[in-house]
């Protein structure tokens, strides 16, 4: 897929979003063919300077979340960047921040401001918890959204604290439903022309995303608990020690689970009346687990997933970040290579809807291009040097 027969081909992003959460938006717009616009501070995103780990100086953090994009760096503390943001605006289909609530406005490039610009705007604010409710105030990051949602309370062992993920789950799915509801407002501006405000809460998309467990809250009154990585419903689902390792498998159904035993050579499991049903292997989670691993010490992970692969039953080697290189993430077309001329080549993952294409745009410089988008706006060579030595635009750096 390529730029001009991309979906979102034709469609101008201004990106306001650093960190993580509005950058995995913007980039996963960029991915569908959308002209990304990232807006940074004189300093750049935050993410610039999150390292190490780093690659030939470049933050990896940054690297991974910013590929086509092209960068100004604006002082909107200064009228004549906010000028620029103006003519900027009417050269845009959508506006995505996440500043907290209320900065926008302050700084004069709030919804109700920008859309007097162009009526059509669609306009995505992102905050941790949403521009309504008692908590709208707060500064929300992943990992204090993990924890005022729930999601914290349930991740972790039985017996020991509330974890985080191992990676920021809450900015990245709100960066997920920040792109589905920019692509639903286009979808309806197509019918109707008008443009849309869009208040996304990573707080709300946290909660959605507990699903099952705050189903069964709601409808019970029963508080879920940490179950490392047990299923509160199904048994054997979770990771079992091999004699090499760790493997994951998930048998259920009760077609599944006599599959499994009958793999592993332990079919009389099958008819223990402790584990003859599904509820009551949830019951016996733990004397199951043990019969189990009693059989699995003898055999090696990769043993076991033959066995077990060979009858249908899902389960999976606990991999470690090589699977990003792996041979099935290369054929999927997920391993994603750019080149940059200041920082050289470069791998981060692509996402799952777009494969790699030659107009990939590799994450900018700061400022990298903002001669090229001041331009676009209409600005003169000559307004351009008059920007860069009012400090209003800071120059590539």
């Amino acid at each position: 897929m390529n730029k001009q027969s991309s979906p979102l081909s034709g469609i101008r992003v201004l990106d306001f979003t650093r960190a993580m959460a509005g950058p995995y938006c913007t980039m996963l717009l960029g991915d569908m063919g959308a002209e990304v616009i990232k807006v940074e501070p004189p300093e750049g995103d935050e993410t610039r300077h999150w390292k190490p780990p780093e690659y030939n100086g470049i933050s990896t953090y940054f690297l991974s979340v910013n590929r086509n994009k092209k960068s100004i760096a604006l002082d909107l503390k200064k009228k004549e960047a906010i000028e620029v943001v103006y003519n900027l605006v009417n050269c845009c289909d959508v506006v995505v921040e996440n500043f907290r609530p209320g900065v926008a406005e302050r700084l004069g490039i709030g919804y109700n401001k920008l859309s007097s610009y162009r009526t059509d705007i669609i306009y995505c604010s992102i905050s941790g918890y949403g521009h309504s409710g008692p908590m709208k105030d707060k500064s929300g990051y992943d990992l204090t959204v993990l924890a005022s949602s729930g999601l914290m309370f349930l991740t972790g062992e039985t017996d020991g604290q509330p974890v985080k993920f191992g990676v920021p789950i809450a900015d990245i799915n709100a960066g997920l439903f920040a792109a589905l509801s920019i692509l639903l407002a286009l979808y309806e501006r197509k019918i109707s022309g008008s443009g849309r405000y869009i208040d996304l809460s990573m707080f709300d998309c946290a909660l959605a995303i507990l699903t099952h467990q705050a189903a069964s809250y709601l409808c019970t009154g029963g508080m879920p608990v940490r179950m490392g990585s047990e299923h509160p419903s199904i048994a054997p689902y979770s990771l079992f020690r091999a004699s090499d390792g760790y493997i994951a498998i998930a048998a259920a159904s009760e077609k599944l689970w006599n599959e499994l035993c009958e793999a592993v050579g332990c079919e009389e499991l099958t008819r223990n009346p402790r584990f003859s049903t599904n509820e009551k292997r949830v019951k016996h989670r733990k004397e199951l687990k043990l019969e189990l691993e009693t059989r699995f010490s003898k055999l090696t992970v990769n043993e076991l997933c033959e066995l077990l692969d060979k009858r249908g039953v899902p389960c999976a080697k606990v991999e470690d970040m090589r699977a990003a290189e792996g041979e099935q993430a290369r054929q999927r077309g997920m391993l994603l290579e750019m080149s940059h001329p200041a920082y050289g080549g470069v791998r981060v993952l692509g996402t799952p809807f777009t494969r790699e294409n030659p107009d990939t745009i590799p994450p900018p410089l700061l400022s990298e291009h903002a001669e090229q988008v001041l331009m676009m706006a209409g600005y003169s060579k000559t307004d351009v040097e008059r920007l860069f030595n009012s400090g209003a635009v800071v120059p590539m750096r």
